[in-house]
């Protein structure tokens, strides 16, 4: 039985804890914020979508340019597994109408609540206020998080203690996060915090499917999320937006061919093509015009991502070529990097916290087996 330190108490933090402690070694946790799995909790405010059930090459795919670095990791324990686990701990799952998989309860804290009990249960400690303080001697998992939501405990701290330890860490930028718009105050005003449903966006060569919020300083959401990385590295192209991507050009020309009558315009957009006031709105702020090609190809000008104190996730981290198959740095030999802390970014949907908790049971299964052999 060895002694194994866990630094970092969210959910791949925990999930290392949990492996190794099932295979009897004893674990300690520490992490430097008041209480654990604070992001967890935000994360869970929101429903939990703990992961995704789209079939599991079409999952890979969401990883873009970082498949290669984690396809190993999440086939080994993919998302029946981490549905599975949630189960074993009494908390039942559903999947819901766009594929996500969340709790039943959707919330993050009976999971949470459960898992702690689970933890505890296997003699694992967990030690509040206690923070990683640079690289010594002894086998440790590192779940250290990225740089999203810094309050909560993500702060990147860590990051110039590997940079004199000669390991490279690529800068970390905003994922999954908010895009400036300069919005006029009035539309500002009276349309934020409304959705736009049922879209598609195109930008460059990539388009999806969804639905965005806006916002007072600009627009989020899901199908914003799901280009965020393409916005981000390829600034200065307009965001095209098909306000009724069901119908074709030629359909759309066909209903707003009908006579108005007494409508206003708005009325009749509404009645005809079924647009909602903010997609109404949105074409007066952009001063398009109201036909087939202006519905179909709505242009908006974005602004830069807005600050990692408020992006979802993060892009960027401890470089790729650092590690091997399992996560275990090369230059630090028995210690292991999992979840954020790692270079990769995904869109949410279920995808960021599956590859948290993979790569944690990919690592902690390796350590566990090399302390086994010695």
């Amino acid at each position: 039985m060895a002694e194994i330190r866990v630094f970092g108490a969210g959910p791949s933090g925990l999930m290392a804890a949990e492996v190794l402690a099932s295979a009897g070694h004893r674990v300690t946790i520490h992490d430097h914020m008041a209480a654990p799995a604070r992001k967890f909790l935000l994360a869970g405010r929101g429903g939990l979508n703990l992961t995704h059930s789209e079939p599991l090459e079409t999952l890979l795919g969401r990883y873009g340019d970082a498949r290669r670095f984690l396809e190993t990791a999440i086939r080994a324990f993919p998302p029946d597994a981490l549905i599975d686990w949630a189960n074993g701990l009494g908390i039942e799952t559903f999947i819901g109408t766009s594929g996500r998989v969340f709790p039943r309860q959707m919330k993050a804290s009976p999971l949470l609540r459960a898992w702690l009990k689970r933890l505890a249960g296997l003699g694992v400690t967990l030690h509040t206020r206690s923070s990683w303080t640079g690289f010594d001697s002894g086998p440790a998992i590192l779940a250290l998080g990225g740089a999203s939501w810094p309050h909560l405990g993500s702060d990147a701290a860590w990051v110039p203690a590997f940079r004199e330890r000669g390991i490279a860490v690529t800068p970390f930028q905003p994922s999954n996060s908010r895009f400036a718009v300069n919005w006029s105050p009035v539309f500002a005003a009276k349309f934020a915090g409304q959705p736009l449903k049922n879209i598609a966006l195109s930008y460059g060569q990539q388009r999806v499917r969804g639905e965005l919020m806006i916002s007072r300083e600009g627009i989020e959401g899901g199908a914003i999320y799901a280009l965020s990385r393409h916005l981000r590295d390829n600034p200065g192209q307009p965001l095209l937006i098909d306000l009724r991507p069901d119908l074709s050009a030629d359909a759309l020309a066909a209903k707003l061919a009908r006579p108005r009558g007494k409508d206003s315009l708005s009325t009749f957009l509404r009645k005809a093509v079924r647009l909602s006031p903010p997609a109404i709105g949105l074409l007066r702020e952009t001063g398009t015009q109201p036909d087939e090609k202006g519905i179909k190809s709505l242009a908006v000008t974005l602004g830069p991502p807005m600050g990692l104190e408020r992006a979802i996730s993060s892009a960027g981290g401890v470089a790729r070529t650092e590690f091997d198959t399992h996560f275990q740095l090369i230059k630090a030999p028995g210690i292991y990097c999992v979840g954020e802390m790692l270079d990769w970014e995904a869109p949410t949907g279920g995808y960021l916290l599956q590859a948290c908790f993979s790569t944690a049971v990919w690592a902690a299964q390796h350590l566990a087996s090399i302390l086994e052999k010695r």
